[in-house]
């Protein structure tokens, strides 16, 4: 089974999605570490991301999903839906959870990186 923790920036992805991970003794990826430089770099600059940007991302997390056989935590925004059906990939034994919170938290959470 492959979970996918999904959500705005700043929402605890990876805080939640590490912990969870932990707890079951599955592996813990986090999809911000398969962006490509280009993608880095933008974002740095406060550019927001094409769909053309994402794609070799999210070329890559698919691969990532596809490979599994064992239990993942994935925490990665995930944010349309044709994103969620490109990285499930047909696979049934893929969930996704939705993790929200307050924008004010999210904002100080975000305002300190």
């Amino acid at each position: 089974m492959i979970i996918i923790i999904m959500g705005v920036s700043g929402v605890g992805k990876t805080t939640a999605g590490a912990v969870l991970a932990e707890r079951l003794g599955w592996t813990f990826r986090d999809a911000d570490d398969f962006h490509p430089k280009h993608n880095i770099e933008k974002m740095k600059a406060g550019v927001p991301l094409t769909d053309a940007d994402r794609l070799p991302w999210l070329a890559a997390l698919r691969e990532l999903v596809r490979s599994q056989d064992a239990g993942m935590v994935l925490a990665c925004s995930a944010l349309k839906q044709s994103y969620r059906d490109y990285l499930r990939d047909g696979r049934t034994d893929v969930a996704f959870v939705y993790l929200k919170a307050d924008a004010a938290l999210v904002e100080k959470r975000l305002e300190g990186r």
